[in-house]
């Protein structure tokens, strides 16, 4: 027993000195990630172990493109840092996370730091008006500037601290906050998002409140329904909801349908209107992003703008040509073949072995036509099954292809049950998995060192299996 704590507790300084770097997130409101690990937010990859490592490279936000010193996170990847084991919390649209609804102006920010380290400053920083909740998050959807800011003074974070801060009186409805941690001792900082429903009031001269906005977005089909839903309270409110019919090919184009449904609430409402203010304070229905607002009278908070968009029966999609057997050499092979769509799509390519694992998988967006895709697979000879998803780039329609595939030759060997670091979540004592690096299959150690087993992150890799310095301390290689 003596032997087994000591070797405890030198893993532990090993894992102490190869990771020694500030973690945290924010607490209040949570973070993306935060929800992740409380499992409100489902689909989050790596960020569901570890939110207080989401989000984590150069500080220097806006400045420049990203992703190099003093210009802070790469666009596209804000929300993950752009870390791929945390890339699944990048993925953005209107619908993908859950929101915490926001019901004062001043509210005090709350941030939880796993690894305390010495802070330079906190930043808040919040969406634009208008912004489009369907595209990834890049510098161009959050305004220029931090509307709270915070100086650490290099000093020690206090647990428990609190931020007061006040969130801009435009600011209503779906927005997505970045809240900055600027290490003082490192030249990174952790930016952590957090996805709001600001449905504070705000009145504006003439007593309107700004309670959502019709954000143009996605081209749409003669057949399609567009719906401004309203919601008081109580739920939503059927009186002050507008749905219009997209009739025609002019309807759909995204700024003539906003324009269409603005116009609508304007004409069908008397205590709701949607469009942009003059400098007079009127509101009028324009071509492109419309705010909504309400009367204190109506009840109405905020609005949700649903699209109700008709399948495309029309859509094909279909594997159309595969060579009659792919030969492994040891257990390895490319996997090719074609596929036939008639509509653009994200297809996504997948080959199971005959125990239904995943040993293959490719993404590609396929124009309309043939299209030729190809995978690398690690596995053993025996019948596959190749499956095909293709959803069309609006996202209404979705298309599947299952086909056989037969694979001979000579295989991988030893079994095993990921290809790591896929399901690095799911290790626990006894789970195989093989090392694209080396082409190996290892074992993760029985208890306690099987915890080891998922203590990775590609910047701080001491326990990878076979490639890590600490790799005999959690693997078996087999």
């Amino acid at each position: 027993m003596a032997t087994c704590t000591s070797s405890l507790i030198l893993l532990s300084a090993m894992l102490g000195s190869s990771g020694a770097a500030a973690h945290g997130y924010v607490e209040f409101p949570p973070s993306r990630a935060l929800l992740c690990q409380k499992g409100v937010n489902t689909g989050c990859g790596g960020a569901s172990n570890e939110p207080q490592s989401v989000g984590e490279t150069f500080k220097g936000f806006p400045a420049g493109v990203g992703g190099a010193e003093g210009q802070g996170p790469i666009d596209g990847k804000i929300a993950s840092g752009g870390h791929e084991l945390f890339s699944a919390v990048d993925v953005q649209s209107a619908t993908r996370w859950q929101l915490t609804d926001i019901n004062e102006r001043t509210l005090d920010f709350q941030w939880h730091y796993k690894a305390p380290h010495p802070v330079e400053y906190h930043q808040y920083f919040i969406t634009r008006n208008g912004w489009n909740p369907n595209e990834s998050l890049k510098r161009a959807s959050f305004e220029s500037t931090p509307f709270c800011e915070v100086a650490g003074d290099f000093q020690m974070p206090v647990p428990g601290t609190q931020h007061r801060c006040s969130i801009p009186e435009d600011k209503n409805g779906h927005h997505v906050i970045l809240a900055i941690w600027a290490v003082g001792d490192t030249k990174m900082a952790f930016h952590s998002v957090a996805d709001v429903n600001i449905v504070a009031e705000a009145v504006l001269p003439g007593g309107w409140s700004a309670v959502g906005a019709i954000a143009p977005s996605t081209p749409l089909l003669a057949g399609d329904k567009v719906k401004a839903r309203a919601f008081t309270a109580e739920g939503e409110s059927a009186p002050y909801s507008v749905e219009i019919s997209i009739d025609n090919a002019e309807d759909a184009e995204p700024q003539n349908w906003s324009f269409k449904l603005a116009e609508q609430i304007n004409q069908s409402q008397t205590l709701i209107r949607a469009g942009v203010r003059d400098e007079n304070g009127n509101i009028e229905a324009i071509r492109g992003s419309n705010t909504l607002y309400a009367q204190k009278d109506s009840g109405v908070v905020r609005y949700e703008v649903q699209l109700l968009m008709k399948e495309d029966a029309g859509a094909r999609l279909s594997v159309a040509s595969q060579q009659a057997e792919y030969v492994l050499d040891k257990g390895k092979t490319k996997v090719d073949f074609s596929l036939m769509s008639n509509r653009k799509m994200n297809v996504e390519a997948n080959l199971f072995n005959e125990q239904n694992k995943l040993v293959g998988t490719t993404t590609a967006q396929a124009d309309s036509g043939a299209t030729w895709l190809a995978m690398d697979i690690r596995s053993n000879p025996g019948p596959h099954t190749l499956t095909l998803v293709g959803t069309t780039l609006d996202g209404r329609t979705t298309r599947q292809d299952t086909q056989p595939v037969n694979v001979t030759g000579e295989g991988a060997g030893a079994d095993y049950d990921f290809l790591f670091p896929e399901g690095l979540s799911d290790y626990t004592a006894g789970t195989k998995v093989l090392q694209p690096k080396t082409n190996e299959v290892f074992e993760c150690k029985p208890f306690p060192a099987s915890g080891y087993c998922k203590q990775y992150k590609p910047e701080a890799n001491g326990f990878e299996p076979g490639v890590g310095e600490h790799s005999h301390a959690a693997w078996n290689k087999l």
